[in-house]
């Protein structure tokens, strides 16, 4: 197989998976909380080829090396963790974070973060441990994840009780007639220091590359520490991706991937008539 055809082949791959990228990019376009994803590429083994001596002549202003690479590869998936824009919706339990933060949730029985704040109530149907206490509903987000408090516990109310959520997360409630609010938990809120160490997986959710703890990508005490981040209440954090710009490198990336591919067929057409000059 020569050169060409294996640049070609390998840029192929390359270039797909920029467009399942892009593709991931769009089809979250309306996700809420939803942080887009980049993708970064470097060079497969580039070498410095020489001239032969024939063409070094007088006069030459040129090097006699040239590079010649054999296409790129697909280095690092970079998540773009800018604020996206706040819609607002009225709803008390629809909570948006202003800032580089992220809620911890419960999902499937493992602990996540999230952007996505479309929280509300449902029925706690978990058994009770006191018969006499009264029936309880627990916080979750539009994914069905429970919203952990500082204590990494759900975070529960009263049936029927009336309910807020203030700038740091501290959960208000209100029974029957009372006049004043309690509080009854504080979402857990974790500032985020290191980006690169959290791994995208579905329903919207980060969880921390292998290797790595809660220290090295939020801090030390992250759970516990209060956030610098605030959240406002009756806001939906809505998806950062550009449609525009997606839409843009999306075309960049098919015009690409058809250059490419016509560098493969037209490698394999004079390959063929190479044998047959041969034969």
């Amino acid at each position: 197989m020569n050169n060409s055809m294996i640049s070609a082949m390998v840029s192929m791959t390359g270039i797909q998976q920029r467009l399942d990228v892009i593709s991931d990019n769009i089809a979250n376009v309306n996700t809420a909380g939803y942080k887009s994803k980049q993708a970064a590429f470097e060079d497969v083994l580039t070498r410095v080829q020489q001239q032969p001596d024939k063409y070094k002549l007088d006069g030459r202003s040129t090097p006699m090396g040239y590079n010649l690479g054999f296409g790129v590869r697909l280095a690092d998936v970079t998540k773009d963790m800018t604020q996206g824009t706040l819609n607002e919706t009225g709803n008390p339990t629809d909570l948006a974070i202003e800032g580089n933060a992220m809620f911890a949730v419960e999902a499937n029985g493992e602990k996540m973060w999230t952007r996505q704040g479309a929280f509300h109530f449902v029925p706690d149907t978990r058994p009770k441990t006191n018969p006499n206490a009264p029936d309880m509903m627990v916080l979750v987000n539009g994914d069905g994840h429970f919203a952990l408090d500082r204590q990494g516990n759900r975070i529960t109310a009263p049936n029927n009780s009336k309910v807020a959520f203030d700038e740091k997360g501290n959960l208000l409630i209100r029974r029957g007639n009372e006049a004043n609010a309690t509080i009854g938990a504080q979402l857990q809120l974790v500032d985020i220091e290191r980006p690169e160490g959290l791994v995208q997986y579905a329903d919207n959710l980060f969880g921390l590359d292998a290797g790595l703890t809660e220290d090295d990508v939020f801090g030390a005490n992250a759970a516990t520490r209060e956030a610098t981040a605030m959240i406002r209440a009756g806001y939906i954090e809505q998806s950062n991706v550009d449609l525009t710009q997606e839409m843009a490198l999306l075309m960049q990336g098919q015009r690409t991937y058809q250059l490419a591919a016509r560098a493969l067929t037209s490698s394999d057409s004079m390959a063929g008539l190479a044998n047959n000059m041969r034969a």
